[in-house]
């Protein structure tokens, strides 16, 4: 499969004092069947991420429609796991509810930061969004005691499954310590309770250090997933794997 760019959608203008810059991890939600919203995640001045969206046209998402005013999501309160940023992950909905599963970044004095997920709630159609609890649905645990982070969930007749990244190293590339990570898979009865280290999928190539967010969809023949690789002096690159074949491929984009 190959892929083609098609360009910039939508970049901060600065009007706003917490999203001065950035949009990442944009994570979509089809709203009233002609617009897509995308969640994403803003930096203010000193780098430090909220929760925002924009929606933008579903037959041609090069157009954007709206612009949130304020972030759904706030950083977490001082010495929580998220409160230096959080930015979005994956969303799912739960009857009136949507659930939004987060990652949040909290600063480390012996490695750079530590990235562990959280889950909040939207009563609102996903104007707003309140956390389901002040500590992480993924918190360390014993081989992921630095990184659980990036989850996409995925509801299913009897439950949830989620693929994430999880490590516990960090490792100098080039003049900067980056962290190490393997993409992983877990089980949950409920979507909240999660328990400890998944089942290894894919781990970092000789070239690689880690992973980006991944998308999966099921059809008839298993289940399909898209993700970034993230290599040494290449950045980040479109990856893909199925259940059938975990081992990646990873796929041109042209321009």
């Amino acid at each position: 499969m190959r892929w083609r760019k098609r360009g910039l959608i939508y970049a901060p203008d600065g009007a706003r004092p917490w999203a001065q810059s950035h949009a990442m991890l944009p994570t979509p939600m089809l709203v009233a069947g002609d617009r897509i919203r995308l969640y994403i995640g803003c930096c203010n001045q000193d780098r430090v991420s909220r929760i925002g969206f924009i929606e933008v046209d579903a037959q041609d998402p090069m157009a954007v429609l709206r612009i949130g005013e304020d972030p759904v999501l706030e950083i977490g309160e001082p010495g929580c796991f998220d409160d230096n940023g959080v930015v979005p992950s994956s969303i799912v909905r739960r009857g009136d509810e949507l659930w939004l599963y987060y990652v949040g970044f909290q600063l480390g004095v012996h490695v750079r930061y530590l990235l562990f997920s959280g889950l909040a709630i939207s009563h609102d159609g996903g104007e707003s969004f309140q956390r389901y609890s002040r500590v992480p649905v993924m918190d360390r645990c014993e081989g992921e005691t630095l990184v659980r982070t990036a989850p996409f969930v995925l509801p299913e007749a009897e439950g949830f499954r989620m693929w994430y990244l999880g490590g516990d190293s960090f490792e100098l590339i080039g003049d900067k310590l980056l962290p190490r990570y393997s993409l992983r898979h877990l089980w949950s009865p409920d979507g909240i309770v999660w328990g400890p280290a998944g089942k290894v999928l894919i781990e970092p190539g000789c070239d690689e250090h880690g992973f980006g967010r991944p998308q999966v969809v099921r059809d008839p023949e298993g289940y399909r997933m898209w993700y970034s690789s993230r290599r040494r002096g290449l950045g980040y690159r479109p990856g893909y794997a199925d259940s059938n074949r975990w081992p990646t491929t990873i796929s041109a984009m042209t321009p």
